[in-house]
């Protein structure tokens, strides 16, 4: 036989044709891959399911976040089912395995955080979870019900950093930086720092008649339903802006508009850091140093309370009280200094928002990323095409 020739004729013999079930699997895994790498390094879509951002985020609204911004953040566990984020949607079991464990790593970034970013982040507390009230924060339901009752009802378990359930809200204070609140305003670094144009709190509004068209207040812009509740006699409370109660205050059956603000001294036990020598509430809190990679703190009865979960759970220290002062990983101390950055998020919807006044510091390794526009918003009590809110479609998120 000619050599040539039968090498040629081997060279240019077709291949066996792929069956077709081996086609769609092939383009299947080639998609679920792609996602998936573009999901975790570059963009990703979220939903907002509660009103703490309104009205910069409303109920329904669907984002993309970006992953580059602050830079892709490298999983952590990343032995996981794709595109679960951390149960299984039938079995209800977990999407992810524990035994490949990587340390916090993060690509290069475009920017750091700045203050008034909306930030996507992992919820800090989430480390613990009563797995049949997962909506619920664990510690709360402790400082409530006592830990006995807590882990003898439910079913206790941990999550890694990146399985913890996603949030989303404004960055008010940045590492290094000094936050307070005084009367529902917030101070940075001693000025103060007035709720943007989006953001909104409550307000108790009394009306000189019960005799009331409540159709001028949707002109105005509220969600009557949701947003005006009656008090008493004449007396509601409404959810909204600076600007929107500016015009509620022009309307001549309104007899007084009063902010809705806890006093300063009254005692929330919810409150971060949980301290009950500290008489701090939802609208008056602080002075509270964000804690700064290379930042050492003095430790203390003063300072215990506002940073130890960090130091412990946050960056993996061992801390004990030792006689008169403190043991870090067995070696006697009285400071600490930081490994990580810490930031302060907080919701536009002050009065509506589950924050960090309530469970205190975001560490750096929980930063998902930073949220861009809106792709999509719906509205569920609207109607056939009005339930497309068309005029807040591919909005940027500011």
């Amino acid at each position: 036989m000619n050599w040539k020739f039968w090498q040629k004729n081997k060279d240019t013999k077709p291949g066996k044709k792929k069956s077709k079930s081996r086609e769609w699997f092939d383009a299947v895994l080639f998609a679920v891959i792609a996602a998936t790498i573009i999901r975790v390094f570059f963009i990703e879509a979220y939903t907002i399911p509660t009103a703490s951002m309104e009205r910069t985020l409303l109920v329904g609204d669907f984002l993309f976040v970006s992953k580059v911004n602050y830079g892709a953040r490298i999983p952590m566990t990343p032995v996981a089912f794709p595109f679960a984020h951390h149960t299984m949607p039938i079995t209800g079991t977990k999407a992810y395995w524990e035994g490949v464990k990587w340390d916090f790593r993060r690509l290069p970034g475009l920017s750091d955080i700045k203050r008034n970013d909306v930030v996507v982040f992992n919820y800090p507390q989430g480390d613990t979870v009563a797995v049949e009230y997962q909506d619920q924060d664990y510690y709360q339901m402790v400082r409530s019900l006592g830990w006995k009752q807590v882990n003898s009802q439910f079913t206790i378990i941990s999550r890694p950093v990146d399985k913890r359930e996603n949030y989303i809200k404004r960055c008010i204070a940045i590492a290094g930086d000094t936050i307070s609140m005084k009367g529902g305003l917030v101070y940075l670094n001693g000025s103060a720092d007035p709720l943007k144009s989006t953001g909104q709190i409550s307000y108790e509004v009394v009306f000189k008649t019960a005799d009331v068209n409540f159709k001028v207040f949707e002109d105005i812009g509220f969600n009557v339903s949701d947003e005006i509740s009656a008090m008493n006699q004449n007396t509601y409370q409404f959810t909204g802006t600076a600007e929107m109660m500016a015009e509620v205050r022009k309307l001549s059956f309104v007899q007084s508009v009063q902010e809705q603000v806890e006093p300063a001294g009254k005692r929330d036990p919810d409150i971060f850091p949980f301290d009950p020598k500290r008489d701090w509430n939802v609208d008056n809190f602080g002075p509270i140093i964000i804690p700064k990679k290379g930042w050492t703190v003095k430790l203390d009865s003063a300072t215990m309370p506002l940073y130890e979960r960090a130091i412990r759970i946050y960056e993996g220290n061992k801390l004990e009280k030792s006689g008169n002062g403190y043991s870090i990983n067995g070696v006697a101390t009285d400071s600490y200094t930081f490994k990580m950055d810490y930031y302060w998020m907080m919701g536009d919807n002050r009065h509506r928002s589950a924050d960090s006044r309530y469970w205190g510091f975001v560490p750096e390794d929980h930063v998902v990323g930073k949220a861009l526009f809106i792709w999509m918003s719906y509205d569920n009590h609207g109607s056939f095409l009005n339930k497309i809110r068309w005029n807040r479609l591919f909005r940027g998120i500011n």
